[in-house]
């Protein structure tokens, strides 16, 4: 991992393998982890540019992620998603696996990759009986191969890497599924849509713009985001553009003004009426609430 400083406070991290590391994934141990990591790193405020899936074989620690705290003790299966902002506890409490895999290592298109990519899909998993079991056993024979296939061609090391990952990934993701139920990918309209949200929320904020932009009517957008999000397409940007800006308004010292510039809004009173609406407290508010809180 390379650490490389934002405009703002948020750190973001940026993944470079190791010499001799397969493409696309690196297993390590949290011990290493924090080896890795330089003094007071682990607790600052980090926006990743990979997954980091962190197994707990013991200890319990706490976690945050996108203004959401967790609690790690052994068996959790945490999963912070590219673009996410975590931030670690006391990482010196707990000990187990850490994976790390840059997007797009999973088979493209597929049931795996939409579970992977979904940023709706669950921050934490805490299985129990079989599903620990299976879990464990997915995660300790990943970290095998990751150890011992060096001596294997590298596009055929990576591919083994990527089919263990994929077991591990379709193990998590039945733990909430129903009996019998699959895990189905999202429409292309909406993955599409997503990945454009993503790198225009902060200068788009119209279901029309995106349509256009995307050759689809606004309808067939709207329908799509309410089948994979649970939400219309208006919704999803504006959950975006807010997101993004309890970010900066918690991590940063930018300026209200400068916060709602970031995010798009040239009108701060335009921008402090948009995020009271919903988030329910005033930037300012918001602000000192997360900082008391931290």
């Amino acid at each position: 991992m390379v650490k490389k400083r934002h405009a703002d406070d948020i750190l973001d991290l940026t993944y470079t393998p190791p010499p001799g590391a397969p493409a696309g994934v690196e297993v390590m141990t949290v011990a290493e982890l924090r080896t890795r990591a330089t003094e007071g790193l682990l607790q600052r405020p980090q926006r990743l540019d990979f997954h980091q899936l962190v197994v707990v074989d013991s200890g319990a620690a706490a976690h945050s992620v996108d203004f959401t705290g967790y609690w790690l003790t052994e068996g959790s299966v945490l999963w912070v998603r590219p673009g996410q902002v975590q931030s670690f506890g006391d990482a010196t409490r707990i000990e187990g696996t850490v994976i790390l895999v840059q997007p797009n290592f999973l088979p493209s298109g597929s049931a795996v990759a939409a579970m992977a990519d979904d940023p709706f899909h669950p921050v934490l998993w805490q299985p129990v009986g079989d599903d620990l079991e299976a879990v464990a056993l997915a995660v300790r024979h990943l970290a095998a191969d990751y150890r011992t296939g060096a001596g294997l061609p590298p596009a055929v090391h990576a591919d083994v890497l990527r089919h263990l990952l994929s077991v591990l990934v379709l193990r998590l993701a039945h733990l909430t599924a129903p009996v019998g139920s699959r895990v189905a990918a999202p429409t292309d309209a909406f993955v599409r849509f997503r990945a454009a949200v993503e790198r225009d929320f902060a200068t788009s904020h119209r279901v029309a713009d995106y349509a256009r932009a995307l050759g689809y009517a606004p309808r067939t957008l709207s329908r799509a985001t309410l089948a994979a999000a649970g939400m219309g397409a208006k919704e999803f940007i504006d959950r975006r553009v807010v997101l993004e800006a309890k970010r900066l308004l918690a991590h940063s010292d930018l300026p209200v003004v400068r916060v709602g510039e970031r995010v798009g809004f040239e009108d701060p009173a335009n921008f402090s009426k948009f995020f009271q609406q919903r988030a329910g407290l005033t930037p300012g508010a918001f602000r000192a609430a997360a900082r008391r809180t931290a």
